[in-house]
């Protein structure tokens, strides 16, 4: 018997094609806006399924995505809410994870790195003006707009962002990214935007050379190493990088927030906005290289999480997580050695020059896929980081989003939008 679909506003006004990504609480497809024929991506999310937490989580993500409008950020462009189910209508991105597109690339040199940081530091800069944080800065999260050359880069997941007033320094949980987490939110102290400067530092260090400033398999071992600011720039492949970007990397790791460096100043700093003269053209195989094995490690871990999440299989992950892995290249600070804390260096006193760069928007949550996995869970204290579980979420991949806050857990809390489409991996994505 033949069914009468029931229209609505989103049907009216969209047409659902093939779904991009899926979950337990929402799937993603492509539509057409029927009045412009223009292709989007639409999040449906479920709402029954959905607790009142949850739907607080949801509006305020709507909320932030809705004021930020920026060449460099995933866009929302409608949100559209229902008996049963809620849409949200996002930009299409099909051209993959910044840094799948590096290692892709024939070419790429520290000249390359400033020109996606300096698009990066753009989309953080508007939503600062906006008072928004974002608080999960990290490469899972920065797209390109499409394939082709020279494509925007685009700032997404806006999930674990919230709204600050101005300058407002406030303890807001703990939230984030173990290896972009900054040392104030890893003592417990108020934070605000400077926590996103020290993950563009950590993003910046990554682009230059293909590996991390702090890593460790050891959680703790790793959060002491952020909070002492104990990185350094090995040889031999810090030795072709420039001092102004060691420089720029050093405002941006520096311990005190209050003497961080601000997205608005670093993108007058002459590394960024002079590199045509300033940054080395010399391509960096190396990091290149680097870089292909880090992306391949934090999509492998990613991939057991997303398992171990699934089948609540705790211990085979953990005794997969801990096996030895290629992909980050051993550095001083890992091994015993002494190491020098982030230093506060002056800024460089050269003459600036205008910036011009964007930013977008995008979704949250509990997001894994066999590219990436970002799980947020919240739990009612920090202590029961301590148990096997919470250890492996929370740095043995690290890739994983984590949100602890004083609340009863849910591990699968709000929807995840795939807004980056690949032909040649296929993405999971849970709810």
């Amino acid at each position: 018997m033949a069914t009468t679909a029931t229209c609505t506003r989103f049907t009216d006004e969209y047409q659902l094609y093939e779904e991009l990504g899926k979950g337990a609480f929402s799937v993603v497809r492509r539509c057409v806006k029927k009045s412009t024929n223009q292709e989007y991506a639409a999040k449906i999310i479920n709402t029954k399924k959905l607790s009142a937490r949850d739907h607080q989580k949801l509006e305020r993500e709507a909320r932030i995505c809705r004021l930020l409008k920026h060449p460099n950020i995933v866009r929302l462009h409608d949100s559209i809410s229902e008996e049963g189910f809620h849409y949200l209508v996002f930009d299409l991105v099909t051209g993959g994870e910044l840094f799948e597109d590096i290692v892709a690339r024939e070419y790429y040199s520290e000249a390359d790195a400033s020109h996606c940081i300096h698009q990066i530091l753009e989309s953080v800069n508007h939503i600062h003006q906006h008072d928004i944080v974002h608080r999960d800065l990290k490469p899972e999260n920065l797209l390109l707009a499409s394939k082709c050359k020279g494509a925007a880069v685009k700032l997404a997941d806006f999930g674990l962002a919230i709204e600050v007033q101005g300058d407002q320094q406030a303890w807001f949980g703990f939230a984030g990214t173990p290896g972009y987490l900054s040392p104030e939110v890893l003592r417990k102290d108020p934070y605000g935007k400077p926590v996103d400067i020290w993950a563009c530092g950590v993003i910046l260090y990554i682009l230059l050379v293909g590996y991390p400033p702090f890593w460790d398999e050891d959680q703790h071992k790793l959060y002491q190493q952020i909070k002492a600011g104990a990185y350094d720039f090995p040889s031999p492949e810090w030795d072709t990088v420039t001092p102004e970007a060691k420089n720029l990397i050093n405002q941006m790791l520096t311990i005190n927030p209050a003497k961080r460096i601000t997205a608005d100043q670093a993108l007058k700093h002459p590394w960024v906005c002079q590199r045509s003269t300033v940054a080395s053209m010399m391509h960096r195989q190396e990091t290149v290289e680097c870089l292909r094995k880090f992306n391949a490690r934090r999509k492998l871990k990613g991939a057991i999480l997303t398992t171990m999440l699934v089948s609540r299989n705790f211990s085979a992950a953990k005794s997969l997580l801990n096996k030895k892995t290629d992909g980050v290249k051993p550095q001083t600070n890992n091994k015993n050695s002494i190491v020098s804390p982030a230093k506060e260096n002056p800024p460089l006193q050269t003459t600036m020059e205008p910036q011009t760069t964007v930013v977008h928007n995008a979704t949250d949550g509990i997001k894994g896929s066999t590219e990436s996995c970002n799980t947020t869970t919240e739990d009612e204290d920090l202590k029961a980081m301590q148990s096997c579980e919470e250890k492996v979420l929370a740095w043995e991949s690290p890739g994983q989003t984590l949100e602890v806050e004083h609340v009863q857990p849910e591990p699968l809390l709000t929807p995840v939008v795939p807004f980056s489409l690949s032909s040649s991996l296929c993405k999971l994505v849970i709810r």
